[in-house]
């Protein structure tokens, strides 16, 4: 399961999960591609990288955006000779009622978590296909991949639709060598869930202490939040994993929240 040389494109990888996951990956052998809006960021951490004897490149990438996402792409493959692995992070959180779920921001929820993936998957499978190397492509689903919460209607949504892409691209990319799959975390202790914790006492009319204990780690066997390292090393497992084994999966990472 070794990733020596191998090149590994994570988006939303300036910060957090994202973040986390490429420095394994960096660690593990693989040259990574930090591919983020934030370039800034992203420079930050592939210097990062580099100082400590990896190899790493940054890239400006709006998954949204088709041509940026296949410019950031095909300058991966020119400086570091192909993808290999993708690992389709990039995400945001958005919370609200149903009823009071703006349009737009339901748009643009589903814009950057499903196009995203989408947009992601086209631009690399053509080379993991073209270099008759195959290749992993890991989705960073969630726990609301299988279950559902409240004000969460977008998220949910979009982390559902991932479980199917997955599923579609292990039968096609199978023949030809591309494994996909899908980390499904629970609650990670990032500036994303911190974000929601606020958001969500407001909208339920509970505490903040609450809404941690109660809500988000409620159904966990210990009460435990997942922590970057428990998804990055899921992560890693699956993008080294060298057959078609293990392929249209979803692996569960929650503390036992979810028991699928």
């Amino acid at each position: 399961m070794s990733l020596q040389n191998k090149v590994a494109l994570v988006t939303g990888a300036a910060s957090g999960i994202g973040e986390q996951c490429a420095r394994k990956l960096a660690n593990l052998g693989a040259a990574v591609v930090i591919a983020d809006l934030n370039l800034e960021n992203a420079q930050k951490v592939a210097a990062s990288i580099v100082a400590e004897g990896g190899k790493a490149i940054a890239v400006a990438m709006d998954v949204t955006n088709e041509e940026a996402v296949n410019a950031g792409v095909e300058r991966a493959v020119k400086e570091l000779g192909g993808i290999d692995v993708l690992v389709s992070n990039a995400g945001i959180q958005i919370v609200a009622p149903i009823d009071e779920y703006a349009f737009s921001d339901w748009k643009k929820m589903l814009a950057i978590h499903l196009d995203g993936a989408f947009l992601t998957t086209k631009a690399a499978i053509r080379h993991m296909y073209d270099s008759k190397r195959g290749g992993s492509i890991v989705y960073m689903g969630s726990v609301h991949s299988h279950e559902a919460s409240k004000l969460k209607s977008a998220y949910v949504t979009a982390k559902h639709g991932l479980l199917g892409l997955a599923r579609v691209v292990a039968k096609e990319g199978g023949p030809r060598g591309v494994r996909a799959n899908v980390v499904c975390p629970g609650f990670v202790r990032t500036p994303l869930v911190d974000k929601q914790i606020p958001e969500q006492a407001k909208a339920l009319g509970i505490s903040e202490e609450e809404v941690v204990k109660n809500v988000m780690l409620k159904e966990t066997v210990d009460g435990e939040f997942t922590t970057v390292e428990d998804v990055a090393n899921t992560v890693a497992f699956l993008a080294g994993f060298e057959s078609a084994a293990l392929t249209g999966q979803s692996v569960i990472v929650s503390h036992g929240w979810s028991m699928k």
